[in-house]
């Protein structure tokens, strides 16, 4: 029996990397700068994820493009989270993913007591690319919803994009973060939050971070133990790590999004999520 239940995980998972490996056709991806007059000309990289199909349908005014932020993490690049960026345009977002951090930027400079250990800074110079890349992208594509985002992020993008939403509540849809450890989520229960933990020796999420299982399971927090290390969470990491991810988030999505994998039929349901448990009390 147990040989069985294993077989269908594998087998499912293997349909769920085959549906995004081969839904990548189907997605185009551009980079664009921005410059920021109001910051001296900053530039701000941006990535754009989106499907074809979806794209031509918003330029015809037949649809509206819901829109995923992507925020990276400290000295990672924003093109380094190209396997979530797909996951949601596969799913008919259009993915932005923003370049925070610029060789020309001050070295951070971090303080254990101090608040988000001195990172304040940092986080919110990211929010202020997040809305100045938001505000320009409505110049190159008007048929998408900025008033309503979902925001998603690793470590200190985790971070920034935590603290967006507790900036800017009413203009959230959903929050997903991969092993955010400075800024806690919001407890409100105002939009969905997804969140992955790693297992690291050296990554430690911060006292206050993550609020108590009663209180998660009230404002629609939903927290996943992985077995990974924290710098798993991007496209140089482990495929396991990437396809384990890849599903649950595309299961997180799927409750509102009217897109379904192409299937020839019904693949089997997955009775256990493999390396990642779908719940769990947070683990010092």
């Amino acid at each position: 029996m147990k040989r069985g239940i294993a077989i269908l995980v594998s087998l499912s998972a293997l349909l769920t990397v085959a549906y995004f490996t081969w839904s990548k056709w189907a997605i185009r991806h551009e980079t664009l700068t921005f410059y920021d007059a109001s910051r001296d000309n900053r530039p701000v990289p941006v990535d754009i994820a989106v499907r074809r199909d979806k794209e031509m349908q918003a330029n015809a005014g037949m649809i509206k493009l819901p829109v995923a932020i992507l925020n990276h993490g400290n000295t990672v690049k924003f093109t380094e989270y190209s396997f979530l960026a797909n996951v949601f345009a596969t799913r008919g977002y259009m993915a932005i993913s923003i370049q925070h951090d610029l060789p020309t930027d001050a070295p951070m400079v971090t303080k254990v007591g101090e608040l988000y250990v001195g990172r304040l800074p940092q986080i919110q110079r990211g929010i202020a690319n997040i809305r100045f890349a938001a505000s320009e992208m409505k110049n190159v594509q008007p048929n998408a919803d900025y008033d309503h985002l979902t925001m998603v992020g690793h470590s200190m993008g985790g971070d920034i994009s935590a603290y967006f939403a507790k900036m800017y509540p009413d203009q959230m849809k959903k929050l997903v973060t991969l092993d955010n450890l400075r800024v806690p989520f919001m407890t409100e229960g105002k939009f969905k939050i997804l969140s992955f933990r790693s297992k690291d020796p050296v990554f430690k999420t911060d006292p206050g971070v993550l609020p108590d299982e009663e209180v998660r399971e009230k404002a629609g927090i939903t927290v996943v133990h992985t077995g990974f290390q924290h710098n798993d969470m991007r496209d140089t990491g482990p495929d396991a790590a990437k396809a384990s991810i890849q599903d649950m988030l595309d299961k997180f999505l799927v409750d509102e999004s009217p897109l379904k994998p192409v299937e020839t039929k019904t693949p089997p349901a997955l009775t256990d999520p493999g390396p990642v448990a779908l719940y769990g009390p947070a683990k010092n």
